[in-house]
């Protein structure tokens, strides 16, 4: 499965990582198309694959190319991907970009579009997409083998869904990374050492998520659980419903999903 990227940013790095360090592909059939000098070094240097500046290197004969710019990008790396042949796949990680867009703009019907999430560069992550209907079964196989390298993935039938998971998935470890910041400065406020708080923190979110995870039980369930009457922890929880924890995540929420919608 001969892979070409175009962009070799982060998320291009991640399922790179991946879909090597999962044997999905060799490393002689990976080829990155990056403007920038250092990335590409880095690349050649820590993964062994082949770079390019420009797409005219790997792009024909690629079976799947890999669109990982800026959705402001798009324009300009049109004119570089608007010959592809129409066996290609083409798997496009843009952040609100549609698939109708895609198909128009680069002139190429076969076009999957994906949502991974930061986790995905240590093979956590979880990927929601979706596909034309100009893909068969044989590209969404490969589409499922790439995406799967990174983590979990899920496929919807509905473009809409991919919107939603930018909002919570995508976006969403920056939200655990703010309230895990919080817990820690919390902590420092009253009298814990940073670095104690820092393991602590991160231990706890970590524990907690794959215990819920492996339980199976609502969220609800094992919060009830944890929350003796008149305790510490409904003391705590008090206060966050005052100040509307859960209203503002939901609005933080709705809030991305409504920017997702309109890149």
């Amino acid at each position: 499965m001969r892979t070409t990227f175009i962009g070799g940013g982060t998320m291009a790095e991640a399922i790179i990582k991946g879909i090597l360090a999962g044997g999905v592909v060799s490393v002689g059939d990976v080829t990155v198309v990056e403007p920038v000098a250092a990335r590409r070094r880095l690349l050649s240097e820590q993964y062994g694959v082949s770079v390019s500046e420009t797409a005219s290197v790997g792009l024909s004969a690629a079976d799947v190319v890999v669109l990982a710019v800026k959705p402001q990008e798009l324009e300009r790396v049109a004119a570089q991907v608007d010959s592809l042949d129409e066996h290609q796949l083409l798997i496009s990680i843009l952040a609100g970009v549609r698939i109708e867009r895609l198909v128009s703009g680069l002139k190429h019907q076969r076009v999957v579009r994906a949502m991974p999430n930061t986790p995905a560069q240590i093979a956590r992550g979880i990927t929601v997409w979706t596909a034309s209907s100009s893909v068969p079964e044989e590209h969404l196989s490969m589409a499922r083998a790439i995406l799967g390298a990174l983590g979990e993935e899920v496929y919807v039938a509905d473009e809409k869904y991919v919107d939603m998971a930018t909002a919570l998935s995508g976006s969403g470890p920056a939200y655990v990374f703010l309230f895990i910041e919080a817990l820690i400065d919390g902590a420092v406020r009253i009298g814990m050492p940073r670095a104690m708080a820092e393991k602590l923190a991160v231990q706890t979110v970590l524990g907690s998520a794959e215990y819920l995870k492996q339980s199976g039980e609502h969220p609800a369930e094992l919060r009830n659980r944890v929350t003796s009457p008149g305790g510490t922890t409904a003391a705590a929880l008090h206060e966050l419903e005052k100040g509307s924890l859960r209203s503002l995540l939901a609005e933080a929420i709705a809030s991305a999903y409504a920017k997702a919608k309109n890149l």
